[in-house]
């Protein structure tokens, strides 16, 4: 078997980055959240086309939630992959329990 190996500082980097990465994604979302209850306030008062922007909006946000949901599941498996390293688990094998 070959041996494997890992630099745990540059992977758990890369794991932070995809925490951030879905924590910022969670903010934007909120925003689109926010910005779609306005736009639709806003119709009921004349401004149609700010209706036909809330229907865009609502098409990009399940977008966003879905690559923060995606940038989430990457970190964990990143550290799931330090951790099952350090325990002896070259298998990968914990990635599928």
């Amino acid at each position: 078997m070959a041996e494997v190996s890992m630099d745990y500082d540059a992977v758990q980097n890369m794991s932070d980055g995809f925490k951030d990465a879905s924590e910022v994604l969670k903010g934007v979302s909120q925003a689109l959240e926010i910005a779609i209850a306005i736009l639709k306030a806003t119709a009921f008062f004349g401004m149609v086309g700010n209706l036909a922007l809330a229907n865009y909006l609502e098409g990009i946000k399940p977008n966003v939630d879905r690559l923060s949901d995606t940038c989430s599941e990457m970190s964990m498996d990143l550290i799931g992959a330090i951790v099952s390293l350090r325990d002896g688990d070259y298998s990968g094998s914990q990635r599928f329990v």
